[in-house]
């Protein structure tokens, strides 16, 4: 296999991962505690996944060909209050990371070499994904060290445990 085949298998079990941190770490809130922000300037889980949704379907959606930015998307209104029930957070959540999934498996060795438009930027295949894989990542870490505030009961780690790290 290539170095651009493997690429794709890794940068997708990249985005496996941390989609299973950030379901790990919401199971482990207390429901009311996943709509719950600290001040008017900071994000809910649940307003934090309702901006993954929306970023996911639009970048995600026809990826190579038109812009990562669409023109019904409402970015301002993703970091809105909106999500109300722990059903439409995971029916939001399921949905925007099966259009990425969806997205990379479809993708072939030759169009990592492609351009796409995000806004008014090109961006190589590459560069787009590793792009959308730190912005991503960086809102899994919020959602974590969320829910490690409000858990209930003594935390899971989503890693190497505290006091573990010689086991591993």
């Amino acid at each position: 296999m290539s170095t651009t085949g493997n690429y794709l298998q890794s940068v997708t079990q990249l985005f496996k991962d941390y989609k299973l941190a950030g379901e790990k770490a919401i199971r482990q809130m207390p429901e009311e505690k996943v709509f719950w922000q600290y001040n008017e300037e900071s994000n809910s889980v649940a307003v934090i996944v309702k901006h993954l949704w929306g970023n996911m379907l639009s970048r995600w959606t026809d990826f190579l060909t038109t812009n990562g930015e669409k023109p019904w998307r409402e970015r301002d209104e993703e970091f809105e209050p909106g999500i109300t029930t722990m059903q439409e957070l995971w029916s939001k959540w399921e949905e925007g990371w099966q259009v990425l999934f969806d997205t990379l498996e479809a993708l072939t060795e030759a169009d990592l070499t492609r351009i796409v438009q995000i806004g008014h930027k090109e961006h190589s295949v590459v560069d787009a994904i590793s792009r959308q894989l730190a912005h991503y990542a960086a809102h899994i870490g919020q959602i974590i060290y969320l829910a490690k505030m409000v858990a209930d009961a003594p935390w899971q780690s989503l890693s190497v445990p505290k006091g573990k790290s010689p086991r591993y």
